[in-house]
């Protein structure tokens, strides 16, 4: 027997849409410039609507940055568990990855550029952040197990200090511009190469 399933209400149809027109409108104007009316009208709701769905304007704000960053984020998880390739490399595509999304992803680009400095660490501390640095760390798992990373490396402590750097990077790469990095794409390989190939012996 066939089962159906049910697609979003139109609650959360709604609720999307009011998401979605907050994360472009705070990307481009920031939190202080921005009013609950605004993105009601981007969103071609009431005034009211957005307060069905969100306490205030903090609120939307605050959810708007957690979706778009996760959405970087997982540009980067999807790179992390793509198995392909050799790991020494591929750091390359992680970070050229991230800098993609976050050309796509407006109000997190503007959180990485330091433009909302209030909320800056919640970037750091979010969740997809955390899932990134455990796929990573079981990415250097495998690769240990291949003879392409280093055994006597803490995994743990090695993933979660890459994706800081690169988070670090990310960050300038922001401020900068992305043709500032892109020459110097082999250098950054080329770091973690050099700390994570193993040893001759």
């Amino acid at each position: 027997m066939s089962t159906t399933v049910a697609g979003p209400t139109k609650g959360e149809l709604t609720r999307a849409r009011i998401l979605d027109a907050a994360i472009a409108r705070f990307g481009r104007d920031g939190f202080r410039a921005t009013s609950v009316a605004d993105i009601a009208r981007d969103a071609e709701v009431a005034g009211s609507a957005p307060y069905a769905y969100f306490a205030d304007k903090q609120d939307l704000f605050l959810e708007a940055i957690d979706h778009d960053a996760a959405a970087v984020l997982e540009a980067g998880l999807d790179a992390t568990t793509d198995g392909g390739g050799d790991l020494l490399d591929w750091h390359g595509t992680l970070f050229f990855n991230l800098i993609g999304a976050v050309d796509h992803h407006p109000l997190a680009g503007r959180l990485l550029a330091g433009r909302e400095p209030e909320v800056t660490r919640r970037v750091l501390e979010s969740g997809g952040l955390g899932e990134l640095r455990t796929a990573y760390a079981e990415r250097l798992v495998a690769a240990q197990d291949a003879g392409q990373v280093r055994s006597d490396i803490d995994v743990k402590a090695t993933a979660s200090g890459i994706v800081t750097i690169l988070l670090s990077l990310l960050m300038s790469v922001v401020q900068l511009g992305p043709d500032v990095a892109d020459p110097y794409r082999d250098d950054v390989v080329g770091v973690f190469r050099a700390a994570l190939a193993p040893r001759p012996a």
